[in-house]
């Protein structure tokens, strides 16, 4: 698991771009983690369907996803807006890549308030602006789960399980 300070404006982060001292701090942290199921969190998302675009989308993140993309991570979380948006997996530019991409979701939805949500983005698969819950992520070596659990029984839910980037790349590395 890997926490970043998407807060990249903010006096004493450094930026997030190339260079910066966060991301050279990253990029050594997942070579020295290679072979690891990579989770990454922060406050902002790259992605999300906001209906305020310059609130919901953060292009300043975009150097520190090609490093954890490059590194094969697995999953982004960030909870900046206030809705639930979950992303098929995708490179930085917003591509879907199914084999190397990294899955985004969006949970902002521990109580406060709710924000609207626009037209979907691309590779947005699941969305609710109007539920109030938490996410459980269970990780294994090889795989992780994701369950959205809403405070209400009735109310919104999404779930859904996969398998990490670099343990698949162990298993074809032993086969060869």
């Amino acid at each position: 698991m890997i926490a970043l300070n998407t807060n990249c404006a903010a006096p004493r982060v450094g930026g997030c771009g190339i260079g910066s001292p966060q991301e050279k701090w990253l990029k050594q942290d997942l070579a020295e983690h290679a072979s690891s199921c990579i989770v990454a969190f922060g406050h902002h998302a790259l992605y999300s369907s906001g209906v305020f675009r310059s609130h919901a989308v953060h292009p300043e993140l975009k150097d520190l996803w090609r490093d954890l993309y490059q590194a094969h991570a697995d999953l982004m979380l960030a909870g900046h807006e206030h809705s639930y948006e979950r992303f098929a997996p995708q490179d930085p530019d917003g591509n879907a890549d199914e084999k190397n991409g990294i899955r985004e979701i969006v949970v902002g939805t521990g109580g406060r308030s709710h924000d609207p949500l626009g037209t979907a983005l691309p590779n947005s698969e699941a969305r609710n602006f109007d539920t109030f819950g938490v996410l459980k992520v269970t990780l294994w070596s090889e795989r992780y789960e994701w369950e959205f659990i809403p405070v209400s029984a009735d109310g919104f839910r999404d779930s859904g399980e996969s398998s990490c980037h670099n343990s698949r790349r162990q298993h074809r590395d032993v086969k060869n």
